[in-house]
């Protein structure tokens, strides 16, 4: 993976989900709540997710080959896309078919180890919290003056707002597991756990075809980001190339992009002299953006109507 940012963000949400995986079924084991199963189920979603995101970082980095000319890049993709299936099939439907199930047959949280649910759930808002502040904070370095918003649905990276989503749904699952254990301990009434996993069920399910979208659309191809765009297409004109045509970009990966552009050169210009300029031209578009470029650029006379 490219991206050590990404890289940190991955790690520090997989040290937590195993940790907080454990606590789960543990929980699960000594009180049969059926939040606490949807939970940890959840956890261990997260955590195959996480193992994901980090061989689809590692599979991106192998050299091109005849077949795969411009590499592999777009691997992480892929599996950020696998990503969203695990977390909707694995993660949310489970949970609702938990749910399901307790509210059929609701029994109430008793016994000895009727806090356990409690001390879990509250460890485990602590350690998501700390993996979300890493995303956070990973995320903070390459947004800019991006809204959240805007940086999950325009990065063109798929670790950190995956894991941004993840954490995010992880600390609301929590939350909603929490009201739904508290509940059934003051009412003794089941199902209230049950409407618990039922609602992680649903916040899985949705953040799942959110990024399933947005991965969608990073494998059909997506162009540059805007600003990169218009850096791209500043930099172009100047020695020898007196405008753009026409410009087309397309992400080859995260971290590289091919750029196709149709220029207009000087009419009586040789062929010596056009090679220089479009030469000058790689040079200023490698300057203008922070990625990895391949660039292809077609030399032609703007045809202007008489």
């Amino acid at each position: 993976m490219s991206s050590s940012g990404g890289t940190k963000a991955v790690l520090a949400a997989l040290a937590a989900n195993l940790g907080i995986a454990v606590t789960k079924f543990v929980a699960y084991a000594l009180t049969g709540s059926s939040s606490m199963l949807a939970e940890a189920v959840h956890s261990v979603a997260d955590s195959g997710n996480q193992a994901l995101l980090l061989l689809g970082g590692k599979r991106a980095q192998r050299a091109a080959s005849p077949s795969h000319q411009f590499g592999y890049g777009r691997a992480r993709y892929v599996y950020a896309f696998i990503v969203s299936i695990v977390l909707f099939t694995l993660g949310g439907c489970f949970a609702l078919y938990e749910a399901w199930h307790k509210f059929s047959d609701p029994h109430p949280i008793e016994g000895r180890w009727w806090w356990v649910p409690l001390a879990v759930l509250g460890i485990g808002i602590v350690m998501e919290g700390f993996s979300f502040r890493t995303a956070i904070r990973e995320a903070n370095h390459v947004r800019g003056r991006k809204s959240f918003r805007r940086y999950v649905k325009e990065s063109r990276a798929p670790e950190i707002p995956v894991i941004l989503l993840e954490d995010l749904g992880a600390l609301t699952g929590l939350v909603l597991a929490l009201v739904g254990v508290s509940a059934t301990l003051v009412t003794h009434d089941g199902r209230w756990d049950a409407l618990g996993s039922a609602a992680i069920g649903v916040l899985l399910v949705v953040i799942a075809a959110f990024l399933a979208i947005e991965m969608n659309s990073m494998l059909l191809g997506e162009s540059a980001d805007p600003e990169h765009q218009r850096a791209i297409e500043a930099a172009i004109p100047g020695e020898g190339i007196v405008s753009v045509i026409h410009l087309r970009t397309l992400h080859l990966g995260p971290d590289e992009v091919l750029v196709a552009a149709k220029v207009e050169v000087e009419r009586d210009d040789d062929a010596a002299h056009v090679a220089a300029a479009i030469d000058a031209a790689e040079r200023r578009i490698r300057a203008a953006v922070p990625l990895e470029t391949r660039i292809y650029v077609e030399p032609d006379l703007r045809r202007h109507l008489a």
